[in-house]
């Protein structure tokens, strides 16, 4: 790989990391200020409330999938990669600056609110953009190693947010977490995405899209049209994300709540598990994205759907009684190494499946749609569980909804010697046959 892909790598997982980490502390900071916005009473409601707003970040995806996918398509993945940050850094300062319930009632709630839906807007497209991006930008043959970065860079993200939220822990007392010190972590992700926006701004165009200049003309690139011609396509990518999307969001965000609230374990000492586990799970990407240029995406992506449809129930029901942090710490990393083979290759296996003109697009308002109906609900669907008394029916949601996408990895094509300069928005000529019969020769 030449130093140009290296580049075009590093600035797109920049931004990348700065838009996840953003999006991960929201999640991470919510046991502190989830009575912050609400009046005093059940723990558990307040912060159902508040990831009830999260979840409402995750519904304006589709919107940001469709937005920022045509700006993709029509104008390049520079220009949908730069608008992301720049409403990501929005969003973080609202955050930072939003007023409590005790100093403004329910006004701090709308513009905690107001911030998520911009941080589903950005997030809705960064994730296509940079799945994009990371995946033309590859040398060939490579594509599957050169896309795992997307998952470092949001781990990565996600790092320097439980990195921080552990410094912020073992620095100040529970009482100024809960005050003011939350708001630590906005400010910082929106320095951060200032920083990045410069970055962007400089970078380079992919050569794929600069070689589709003849067909930027079309009308129909990037648009609903477009990608109604690839129906089958945008399915696989709803049904392979389902299961992928609610173990990835059950094993990170949720994770450090489910060891804190349910198992027992101090804040700290469960932000530490999580911290080390993802680190871990980090380092994994290149390696399996790496493998998978060898023997081809499906036999990760199986290899997933079953360790998550037979493995979520024993290994959640033994994290509750981990108790300390080695046996959490081993298990968190057992389930994120199945996970590793979804996490890996996933942004390569979804770009591969369409032409330039329709790329962008065909991968952010799908995988968008079923964020928001399993990403974005996982935490609060446990957490409904949980307030039910009958929490155990959250891991079998985890394991059904992996064997639903185990059937899909099973049927699907292989996609890794797929041209990735197809070029325009036409749908392939056997597009209308069933997609585990279109075998790609290697």
């Amino acid at each position: 790989m030449g130093r140009e892909q290296w580049k075009k790598i590093w600035v797109g997982s920049a931004g990348n990391m700065v838009e996840w980490f953003d999006w991960f502390v929201y999640a991470s900071f919510a046991v502190y200020f989830a009575d912050a916005f609400f009046p005093k009473g059940n723990d558990t409601a307040n912060l159902m409330n508040t990831m009830g707003i999260f979840a409402v970040g995750f519904f304006m995806r589709p919107v940001g999938g469709w937005l920022l996918g045509r700006i993709g398509d029509r104008k390049g993945r520079k220009a949908a990669l730069t608008l992301t940050v720049t409403l990501m850094s929005a969003s973080a300062v609202l955050i930072a600056i939003a007023p409590t319930y005790a100093v403004a009632g329910y006004g701090g709630v709308a513009v905690l609110l107001l911030a998520r839906m911009l941080q589903g807007l950005s997030v809705g497209g960064e994730y296509a953009a940079s799945a994009t991006y990371l995946t033309e930008a590859s040398a060939e043959g490579q594509r599957g190693f050169a896309s795992s970065f997307q998952y470092v860079s949001m781990t990565a993200g996600q790092l320097v947010g439980l990195g921080l939220q552990i410094v912020l822990q073992r620095t100040l007392s529970e009482e100024a977490l809960h005050s003011w010190a939350w708001r630590v972590p906005f400010i910082v992700g929106a320095l951060g995405a200032g920083i990045v926006f410069y970055l962007r701004r400089n970078m380079l165009e992919t050569e794929v899209y600069a070689h589709d200049e003849g067909a930027q003309a079309d009308p129909e690139r990037g648009t609903i049209k477009a990608l109604l011609a690839h129906k089958r396509e945008a399915f696989l990518v709803i049904a392979l994300t389902m299961g992928g999307t609610v173990a990835y969001y059950t094993y990170t965000t949720y994770l450090t709540k489910y060891l804190s609230q349910s198992a027992g374990m101090a804040k700290p000492t469960a932000s530490l598990v999580s911290f080390c586990a993802l680190f871990l799970f980090m380092c994994l990407q290149p390696f399996a994205g790496k493998l998978s240029d060898r023997i081809g995406r499906r036999p990760l992506l199986i290899t997933f759907a079953v360790g998550s449809t037979f493995l979520t129930v024993p290994i959640m029901m033994l994290l509750r009684h981990a108790g300390s942090f080695w046996p959490a710490l081993g298990l968190s990393l057992l389930a994120l190494v199945v996970v590793t083979g979804y996490t890996s290759i996933n942004a390569c296996v979804k770009a591969e499946l369409f032409p330039t003109g329709i790329r962008a697009l065909g991968v952010a308002l799908p995988y968008a749609i079923a964020n928001a109906l399993f990403g974005g609900t996982a935490e609060y669907v446990a957490l409904w569980f949980k307030n039910g008394g009958i929490e155990a029916g959250y891991y079998w949601y985890v394991a059904g909804c992996a064997a639903v996408s185990l059937i899909v990895y099973i049927t699907m094509r292989e996609t890794r010697t797929i041209d990735l300069h197809r070029v325009g928005t036409e749908a392939p000529a056997d597009a209308a046959r069933t997609p585990g019969r279109q075998p790609v020769a290697d």
